[in-house]
C-alpha cells in the first residue's frame, strides 16, 4: 500500500509498505480522510516537541472499518474515526482517569506511524462509532476534541469572559466549545482574514488584532476593565505565550493548549498578585470525544466550513510546504483518499 513519510524536517517522500496485518485488539481501517493540524506542520517544519524522524505523520482521520476484529458493537463497512493516543493503562495518569496524559503516551502520527496510509491499525478500544456523521466531519473531532478538553479544563461558567488567542482550527474549535459552555468569547489574532472568519462564520463578538490594537486596552474595554477571567492559548508560540499572562484577571485561570519548545517566562509579582491558576491542556479524553460528537450531531457546530484547501493523497507531498505560508490562507487542508 502507499505512504507518505517525513523522512527529516521539509522532506517527505511517498514509497510503498505492506499492508498491515489484523492482531488481536486491534482493528483495520481503510483511511478516507486526513485532517492535516498545526502537529503535522509543526513536525514537518521541525519545530514539534516530542518527535523523531522518519515518521509517518496524521491522527486526524475519518476511516471505513474494514476488519473490526474484536471491537464489540462495531460492524465491517461502517464510517468511524478513533481516538488518536494510545495509552498504558497502568500508569499514575491512567488510574487517575487522565489517559491523555498517560506517562508513556503514544501518539498516532508523533510517537507512533500515523494516517497518512491507504489501511491503519488501530487499538480496537480506541474507535468511535461515526454516528451519521460525514467523513469530513469525522475527520475533524480530533481537533475539536482537543478544544473541548481545554475548555473543560478551564471550567468555564456561563457569562465569563474567556479570551481564546490563536485563530487556527484549534482556537476555532476552542471558540466554539467556550460558547457551548455559555462564553462570551474574545478571539485574540494577528492575521486579519481569520479574525473576520471568526466574526462572520463562528459569530464571535469580540475580535481584537495583536498587530495593529493595543490588546490590553482593547480587553479593558470590552470587559469593562475586569480582563478575561479565562485566558486560552491556542498559536504554540512562546511570544504569544507569555504575552498571554499579561491578559488574565485576578482571580483568573490561564489554560495552555498550545505547545512550544521553549521556556515560559513570567513576572511572578505580576502572576502571584492576581493568584491566577496556570494549566496545561494536554490531547483529550473519551469524554471530550463524545461531547464533539454529540455537538456535530446537534448542529451546534459546522466544522466544514475550517477546510479551506482540498488535495488528494497523491497532491499532498508537493502541496503540504505551502500550507505554512499565511497567504495560502489556509485555515484547514483536508487530504481525500
Amino acid at each position: 500500500m502507499n505512504v507518505l513519510t517525513c523522512l527529516t524536517p521539509r522532506q517527505l517522500a511517498y514509497g510503498e509498505i505492506p499492508m498491515p496485518e489484523l492482531t488481536p485488539g486491534h482493528s483495520l481501517l481503510k483511511i478516507k480522510r486526513i485532517g492535516i493540524c498545526g502537529t503535522d506542520l509543526h513536525a514537518f517544519e521541525g519545530t514539534q516537541p516530542f518527535f523523531s524522524y522518519p515518521r509517518v505523520l496524521g491522527h486526524e482521520l475519518a476511516a471505513e472499518l474494514v476488519e473490526p476484529g474484536d471491537a464489540a458493537g462495531f460492524e465491517k463497512g461502517e464510517a468511524v474515526t478513533f481516538i488518536p493516543y494510545y495509552s498504558c493503562g497502568t500508569c499514575v495518569a491512567c488510574r487517575s482517569g487522565k489517559p491523555n496524559c498517560c506517562v508513556t503516551i503514544a501518539v498516532c502520527g508523533v510517537h507512533v506511524d500515523g494516517g497518512m496510509v491507504e489501511y491503519l491499525s488501530v487499538p480496537s478500544e480506541t474507535l468511535l462509532h461515526g454516528e451519521g456523521l460525514s467523513y469530513d466531519e469525522l475527520a475533524l473531532v480530533e481537533p475539536l476534541a482537543i478544544g473541548a478538553h481545554g475548555v473543560r479544563r478551564a471550567g468555564i461558567q456561563p457569562g465569563e469572559f474567556v479570551l481564546v488567542v490563536g485563530a487556527g482550527p484549534i482556537g476555532l474549535g476552542t471558540m466554539e466549545f467556550a460558547r457551548i459552555a455559555g462564553a462570551k468569547v474574545i478571539a485574540l489574532d494577528l492575521n486579519e482574514q481569520r479574525l473576520t472568519f471568526c466574526r462572520e462564520k463562528l459569530g464571535v463578538s469580540h475580535t481584537i488584532n495583536g498587530k495593529t490594537e493595543d490588546v490590553v486596552a482593547r480587553l479593558s474595554e470590552i470587559t469593562h476593565g475586569d480582563m478575561p477571567t479565562v485566558v486560552i492559548d491556542a498559536t504554540g508560540s512562546r511570544r504569544a505565550i507569555n504575552e498571554g499572562f499579561k491578559y488574565l484577571a485576578h482571580g483568573g485561570r490561564y489554560v495552555l493548549v498550545g505547545l512550544q519548545r521553549e521556556e515560559i517566562v513570567v513576572s511572578h509579582p505580576e502572576f502571584h498578585k492576581r493568584e491566577a491558576t496556570l494549566m496545561s491542556s494536554r490531547n483529550a479524553t473519551r469524554s471530550d470525544f463524545e461531547h464533539v460528537i454529540r455537538s456535530l450531531k446537534a448542529n451546534y457546530i459546522d466544522p466544514t466550513t475550517y477546510i479551506t484547501h482540498r488535495v488528494s493523497f497523491d497532491q499532498v507531498g508537493e502541496q503540504f510546504a505551502s500550507w505554512l505560508l499565511p497567504e495560502t490562507g489556509v485555515i484547514k487542508a483536508m487530504v481525500t483518499l
